[in-house]
């Protein structure tokens, strides 16, 4: 493999005359020949829990508002990157629901050719209410955190969340249409792998995904996932143990998932392996901070800043060729075997 480091360099800001020029009529690629075509797009970096998974305790420190992309910058930014290739977005946060004017950016997103799908992680707190106006506007689908089934667990992994919020929020959700509901649970020992049968158990009775995640060492949190990780291989074998063998369905070449389902099962189980099994051969995404930099892999600190070219008044088309630029020198993955951890932001700021 080549050196995954390869034409990387930390980035700021490229001035137009700086960037070689890219083809427009192609799809943007990396250097490695992946299409990168699905951006994570973090709306906010503030959120109405606390996982333990994802902030400190105490300690976090928000973007100022004026630091954050304007509805007007974002709607251009992404414009530009479905101008690039990119046809699927997933809004994040933070949580996402706390964005102001919510409905209408999904609904403008919508609207820009080139973009064919979007989705959304949440917490689901806001959703019940949400649910409705977001599938109006041209939402297609949700993920939902969901990390324990005990209510009094969930408050403590989410430093405060409600459980019964959280289950009338997926209740709304699958009622309206967001479907194919996919539910996320960050597994953490200790914590709440005491609780993966029962959390499997809901793809028994429910045509849901449910995907097990392993805890990233992430910054604010690194110290959790020095002791926290659950392999996937391990759950897989629990789940083994109780259910019987698990059924293979293989994996999408552009979900980070590998996928499978309980004996019996109307749902579907996803391991996201992304400590003890990367995935990073088929990695088709890139992610945009809500403050407007373009963030080239997940557990690595490598970005290019668009609110800088946006706020200088680069063309669209000039920050179409930042964005393939910055595809182009995506690295091939993470350096979690060499030792390498990302230091610049939480998960707060990346939304996973």
């Amino acid at each position: 493999m080549n050196d995954p480091m390869k034409g990387i360099v930390p980035l700021t800001f490229y001035e137009p005359g700086q960037v070689q020029r890219y083809a427009t009529d192609t799809p943007a690629l990396d250097q490695y020949g992946r299409r990168i075509d699905y951006l994570r797009v973090s709306l906010t970096d503030r959120c109405n829990m606390r996982c333990v998974y994802c902030m400190p305790a105490v300690g976090m420190q928000f973007a100022p508002r004026p630091e954050l992309l304007t509805n007007e910058e974002l709607l251009f930014v992404i414009r530009a990157a479905a101008a690039a290739g990119f046809r699927k977005l997933r809004l994040t946060g933070g949580e996402p629901t706390l964005r102001q004017d919510l409905i209408e950016l999904i609904r403008a997103m919508k609207a820009i050719p080139g973009i064919e799908h979007i989705a959304m992680t949440t917490n689901a707190l806001r959703l019940k209410k949400l649910a409705a106006p977001l599938k109006e506007a041209g939402l297609d689908r949700v993920n939902i955190s969901i990390d324990s089934l005990d209510p009094q667990k969930f408050r403590t992994m989410t430093r405060g969340g409600n459980l019964d919020e959280v289950w009338a929020g997926i209740a709304a959700a699958d009622a309206i249409g967001l479907r194919p509901i996919k539910l996320n649970a960050v597994v953490v020992r200790g914590m709440n792998d005491d609780e993966v049968i029962r959390l499997a158990g809901l793809t028994l009775i429910h045509p849901w995904e449910f995907r097990f995640i392993e805890v990233m060492p992430l910054t604010g949190v690194a110290g959790l996932a020095d002791e926290g990780v659950v392999s996937s291989a391990e759950l897989v074998a629990r789940l083994s143990a109780h259910y019987g063998p698990l059924e293979e369905l293989g994996h999408p070449a552009s979900d980070p998932a590998r996928i499978y389902r309980l004996p019996g099962g109307l749902g579907k189980i996803g391991f996201i392996s992304s400590v003890s099994d990367p995935f990073c051969a088929t990695c088709n995404r890139m992610r945009l901070t809500a403050d407007g930099r373009l963030h080239l892999c997940l557990l690595r600190d490598n970005e290019v800043d668009l609110r800088a070219a946006v706020r200088s008044g680069a063309s669209q088309a000039e920050v179409e060729q930042i964005i393939r630029h910055a595809v182009y020198i995506k690295p091939w993955g993470h350096g979690l075997p060499d030792g390498v951890r990302p230091t610049l932001r939480g998960m707060s700021e990346l939304g996973g």
